[in-house]
């Protein structure tokens, strides 16, 4: 047996789960593990599901022929994942290292199951980590007037090595919607603020100014909105008075690191759907 996971979302009415494990049972297949959420004031309806099915049927574009009827008949969206094939990550990062740093430990644990073929960075800074853990590197530096060559260049980049996610760990620049446009698969960034507070530039800055109780990170997908793309995974950590900006930088690194590994091991692992300029993330 072969396992799969089987990603929908639709519109809610009675009957759907029993449907689609039918659908599976009808297959020779078994259900290994379900989760499911309607959203009560749209009525709409998210799943999770792996399951296994015989080898003969396992094809990826077999299951999504077979299951299309379905599809028509409950106006569904729909996606097949393999859950043994690692994804293709790339980084992008500038000389902040701790994210980075994290992302690789956890891809060298198989904490993530992902492969990293390629670091790439406006900055040298990083390049000891990328030769530490074998993994090429690539520095592509930019300025305000090179910024458009640069891009072509980090697409041209991530092309040749055949990426299907783009990691944003701690990557200082801001990309571009044309970049955005062409680049072709999800890109997760980490923003140092607890978002929507303190979106842009030196959010610890901010944080200080304000005088707040509690700073965070977030993750979320990038979009052409500066830092208002769908939000995949937070965390927060309580400060003080006595906490200067230094210090909020300092205890802001962990939020940083733990909130993007979390978030890129919900995408890797098939968890997360968008709906609605939101994100539905199955817990583990």
């Amino acid at each position: 047996m072969v396992r799969r996971i089987l990603l929908v979302s639709c519109p809610d009415r009675p009957g759907l789960v029993a449907t689609i494990a039918g659908w599976v049972a009808g297959r020779g297949g078994n259900i290994l593990d379900l989760d499911h959420h309607t959203d009560v004031e749209s009525r709409w309806f998210f799943l999770r599901m792996l399951f296994v099915v015989p080898p003969e049927g396992a094809a990826l574009d077999v299951l999504t022929t077979e299951f299309s009827p379905l599809v028509g008949a409950f106006e569904m969206t729909v996606s097949f994942r393999d859950p043994t094939v690692p994804i293709r990550m790339a980084i992008l990062v500038s000389k902040y290292d701790h994210c980075l740093v994290d992302l690789l430990l956890a891809t060298r644990h198989e904490d993530l199951p992902v492969t990293v073929p390629v670091v790439i960075s406006n900055h040298e800074t990083v390049r000891s980590w990328a030769d530490l853990f074998q993994i090429p590197f690539v520095h592509l530096p930019v300025t305000p007037d090179t910024k458009p060559q640069q891009e072509g260049s980090v697409l041209e980049e991530l092309q040749r090595a055949r990426v299907s996610l783009i990691v944003l760990a701690r990557y200082m620049q801001v990309l571009s919607g044309d970049f955005l446009a062409r680049v072709g698969c999800p890109v997760i960034n980490v923003h140092h603020s607890f978002l929507p507070a303190f979106v842009g530039a030196k959010p610890y800055h901010q944080a200080f100014e304000r005088g707040v109780k509690m700073i965070g990170a977030t993750a979320h997908f990038a979009t052409t909105e500066l830092d208002e793309g769908p939000i995949i995974d937070q965390e927060t950590v309580r400060v003080s008075h006595r906490d200067g900006v230094a210090d909020l930088v300092r205890k802001g690194r962990d939020n940083e690191r733990q909130v993007l590994t979390r978030a890129v091991r919900a995408q890797v692992t098939h968890r997360v759907l968008t709906w609605r300029g939101k994100t539905i993330v199955f817990d583990e």
